[in-house]
């Protein structure tokens, strides 16, 4: 079993940041990739960002390049995104959810999920 914990989120202005951190505990896959994924009210989840074990492989929503950066620490199993220049449409429930191997930017394709962070962006 795998148990993922988001912390970070808040309410904060647009065009202000975040960051946002979730930490891995259990039994981890021994390569494993890491994303994020947000749900707005009324909408679907959809993905954010998304690590590889080494890092050397991210993928991003293109609503969110070049405004957030995922990141990891593997010393403390533990995964980050930091969101710049927020937006009022960024406000929502942000999930980390973990998979073995290789990145993706589905939902479906990953195996266990936190129990997500609100991030509210006033205008």
């Amino acid at each position: 079993q795998v148990q993922l914990v988001e912390s970070g989120g808040g309410l904060v202005q647009a065009g202000g940041s975040l960051r946002l951190s979730c930490a891995a505990s259990g039994r981890t896959f021994s390569r494993n990739a890491m994303g994020w994924f947000r749900q707005a009210p009324g909408k679907e989840r959809e993905f954010v960002a998304a690590i590889n074990w080494s890092g050397a492989s991210t993928g991003y929503a293109d609503s969110v390049k070049g405004r957030f950066t995922i990141s990891r620490d593997n010393a403390k199993n533990t995964v980050y995104l930091q969101m710049n220049s927020l937006k009022p449409e960024d406000t929502a429930v942000y999930y980390c959810a973990i998979r073995y191997l290789n990145i993706a930017n589905v939902d479906y394709e990953y195996d266990y999920w936190g129990q997500g962070t609100q991030v509210t962006v006033s205008s």
